[in-house]
């Protein structure tokens, strides 16, 4: 390990598992104390995540048209090293697979029942349903992937600085990022990785134990049976990783891409076909019309229950995305080499956002459709059971619906795979001094940390704990965020304008 960082990989790994060792010790003290540091953020600086996000994404769709949008992440004539479908793959498998298939009926039907304001259960409650979550999956959290990754791609392969997002500081802070100010932020950046994955991971074995109750009674959901799950899947993303990027993850993301595909078109064309690409559209329409009014939209009136479903919901989704943002940005930088700024921006931002729409469209929807006209009370599942559970309810009752269970337990096992070995690759890179191939031994050792945390956040208070810990780790790396878009920015203005095309004269 001589390429080891010494002061971010020794304390990072020290405190990690300092957390690890007192969620073991002292689970119920782990879920009161960070409890009490979620609720302080969550309503003391709710409206400044709300802010934060907004102005990312006015940030990245502003570079787009701007002469910065010809700059190419790499040297002037390199071209893309993935393919276009490789690509968005590879991306979308790492950014939010897991999540969409666990939130992808739960959440709709969930505000459809209670929804913000108004009354549940009506026809105007899942429009908004399928609004709501099309907002907290679309155009925000890819800007703020877009943001971190673009600063590290381009200060990577244009500047040739290390794969650190202390190194986009170089504008700013000069030399000094390699010191004590540096070291802190990849400091932060490590944390920040570790518990953003380590929730999504949790969701992943509570939604995998879940289904798996379901094809086999025999088959408790308990904690004991989501930590069994926890461990044999750390065993197979350890392989993945160690296997490296073009062989374990590239993979992984074409499977998870074409099963995920497989099981939407299946569900699209076996369900209420109509109704389904009636909410897509009508949905798309909705978002666009409602986003500038709903990205700056926090109550100011406290305990009413608008309040209470914003943080708990949008405050949580926000900073649940920034928590991401350095393990999904350096993974998509990871991947970009080679495309234009503007390239870049917008197949990070579109793509994504795209199918995003579908996804809840046509899982959403179907779930919506089962409770409104078919009574199959799914929603009820979701309050009584647990949102894990949504999904499968909602497969038995389609054609071949054993079936796709197993396909949709194998597909979440494919996206936990590749978004923890996507990590323990990202969280060696940034103790590596931003290494592009980290040795075995530093992922093997990430790869067991990121499981012990999501066990640990599990044990301390299933989902609540999962989303407490997002919250805490992003607030300080929101802060991080702003400063790499001002470097970002300041480095742009340094660039040369880009040549404009000869114009062929005629006549």
């Amino acid at each position: 390990m001589k390429k080891v960082s010494k002061s971010v990989f020794y304390t990072s790994v020290i405190i990690s598992l300092l957390f690890i060792v007192w969620g073991t010790v002292a689970p119920k003290n782990v879920a009161a104390v960070t409890g009490d540091i979620q609720e302080f953020l969550q309503v003391k600086f709710g409206w400044f995540y709300l802010l934060a996000a907004t102005a990312f994404l006015i940030f990245v769709l502003m570079l787009v048209f701007t002469r910065y949008g010809n700059i190419r992440l790499g040297k002037d004539d390199e071209k893309p090293e993935y393919g276009f479908i490789t690509w968005f793959a590879m991306l979308f498998s790492a950014g939010m697979g897991i999540g969409l298939v666990f939130w992808g009926v739960a959440e709709p039907l969930t505000h459809f029942t209670s929804p913000p304001i108004g009354e549940g259960g009506t026809r105007q409650a899942a429009e908004n349903a399928m609004k709501y979550s099309l907002f907290h999956w679309g155009l925000h959290p890819w800007a703020i992937y877009t943001l971190i990754a673009l600063a590290l791609a381009y200060f990577k392969f244009r500047k040739g600085a290390p794969g650190l997002i202390s190194a986009t500081f170089t504008p700013l802070l000069g030399d000094r990022v390699n010191g004590p100010i540096g070291k802190t932020i990849d400091i932060l950046a490590v944390f920040a990785t570790v518990f953003g994955v380590a929730t999504s991971l949790g969701l992943g074995a509570a939604q995998i134990t879940g289904g798996l109750s379901i094809v086999s009674p025999a088959i408790d959901n308990t904690f004991t049976t989501q930590l069994i799950v926890i461990a044999v899947v750390t065993v197979l993303f350890t392989f993945s990783a160690i296997s490296g990027l073009d062989r374990g993850i590239r993979i992984l993301s074409n499977v998870n891409i074409t099963l995920a595909t497989a099981l939407m078109l299946f569900l699209l064309f076996a369900g209420p076909t109509m109704f389904i690409m009636n909410s897509f559209v009508t949905t798309i329409g909705a978002y666009l019309q409602d986003l500038p009014e709903r990205s700056l939209h926090i109550t100011p009136f406290p305990k009413s229950q608008e309040a209470a479903w914003t943080q708990s919901w949008t405050i949580f989704y926000w900073a649940w995305w920034i928590a991401w943002a350095p393990f999904v940005g350096t993974f998509i930088a990871r991947v970009s080499r080679g495309r234009t700024v503007r390239e870049f921006i917008l197949g990070v931002l579109a793509v994504p956002t795209l199918f995003s729409a579908l996804w809840f469209a046509v899982f959403g929807g179907s779930g919506l459709y089962a409770d409104m006209f078919n009574d199959l009370g799914i929603s009820k599942i979701v309050t009584d059971q647990g949102p894990e559970f949504a999904l499968f309810k909602l497969l038995e009752s389609v054609p071949l619906g054993m079936v796709l269970t197993v396909l949709a337990i194998l597909l979440i096992s494919t996206f936990f795979i590749t978004s923890a070995d996507s990590a323990t690759f990202v969280l060696g890179m940034q103790t590596t001094n931003g290494s592009l191939n980290p040795a075995n031994s530093v992922k093997l050792l990430w790869g067991a940390i990121v499981a012990g945390s999501a066990a640990v956040l599990l044990a301390s208070g299933g989902l609540q704990g999962l989303q407490t810990a997002s919250i805490i780790a992003a607030f300080p790396f929101t802060f991080i965020l702003i400063g790499v878009a001002v470097s970002l920015f300041k480095a742009f203005r340094a660039e040369n304008p880009a040549p404009r095309r000869s114009r062929v004269k005629t006549g």
